[in-house]
């Protein structure tokens, strides 16, 4: 069953529009039928103005879309955050004996550690030295939306964690979120790469510029700093952008015509 089409009223909503038979259409001053289509056996009026005014109400549907994503990826960043300063407080009424369930490396039985070490810190000071970058370059992944903040972040530390787990040097218990932060870093300079947007390569090279010395000095083997985990989290970084990254134009319309059925002849 074929429904009227929309007509929009003095409110600018949209509603079904009338239809009148074709001998009652007969009947009507040949300017009131311009905007008319016909179809099987019934005039519909008013149709172009009223698909075009309907058409601009559906137009900012995928604006408020973008919106409403870029709002869940900041409040998921908010819940990483707090999550960080909750356990840091657990943590030092604990005597910091939760940094114990870190990454200790090759040890099956602290395999977990993967998961809990981004979230553990050995002091507050540790915790605002990694949570400043965290929030500033967490930003702007979580302006592209909640799961794509989450995939990154995932991403990151199971590589980041698990490269630290083979390679650490034994005896130690590696915790923090600078892993993370590198991921992150490395992540946005390499998107703009894989994705070949304009935006995306500017705000790569801003990343670049800005954080770009702080990258490679912690790089540098020190005394009490996790190199490993700075080096396999930039790793991570880049295997996100590369496997997160949108299809092509001409992808997309290579996949959409192989998946349209053939016409009929």
């Amino acid at each position: 069953m074929r429904m009227p089409a929309p007509d929009v009223g003095a409110a600018g909503v949209c509603r079904p529009g009338h239809t009148r038979s074709r001998e009652h259409a007969a009947a009507l001053p040949l300017a009131q039928l311009t905007t008319g289509v016909v179809r099987t056996g019934r005039v519909v009026l008013g149709a172009g103005r009223t698909n075009r005014n309907c058409h601009a109400l559906r137009v900012k549907s995928p604006v408020r879309e973008r919106y409403r994503s870029q709002a869940d990826g900041l409040r998921t960043l908010a819940v990483l955050v707090a999550i960080m300063w909750v356990v840091e407080f657990v943590n030092m009424l604990d005597s910091y004996r939760l940094d114990h369930d870190g990454i200790v490396p090759r040890s099956f039985s602290h395999l977990d550690g993967i998961v809990f070490a981004p979230f553990l810190h050995a002091s507050f000071g540790h915790l605002l030295s990694n949570i400043v970058p965290f929030v500033i370059l967490g930003v702007a992944l979580a302006l592209a939306g909640a799961r794509q903040l989450l995939l990154v972040s995932l991403i990151v530390a199971l590589v980041s964690g698990l490269g630290t787990w083979l390679i650490a040097p034994g005896g130690t218990v590696t915790v923090g979120a600078s892993g993370v932060v590198f991921g992150y870093a490395t992540y946005l300079i390499a998107r703009g790469v894989f994705d070949r947007r304009i935006v995306e390569i500017a705000l790569g090279v801003l990343v670049g510029v800005f954080f770009g010395a702080a990258l490679i000095y912690d790089l540098i083997p020190k005394s009490g700093i996790s190199w490993q985990a700075h080096l396999f989290g930039g790793i991570g970084g880049v295997i996100a952008a590369a496997a997160l990254a949108r299809p092509k134009r001409g992808q997309l319309r290579a996949a959409g015509a192989t998946s349209l059925p053939e016409s009929p002849r």
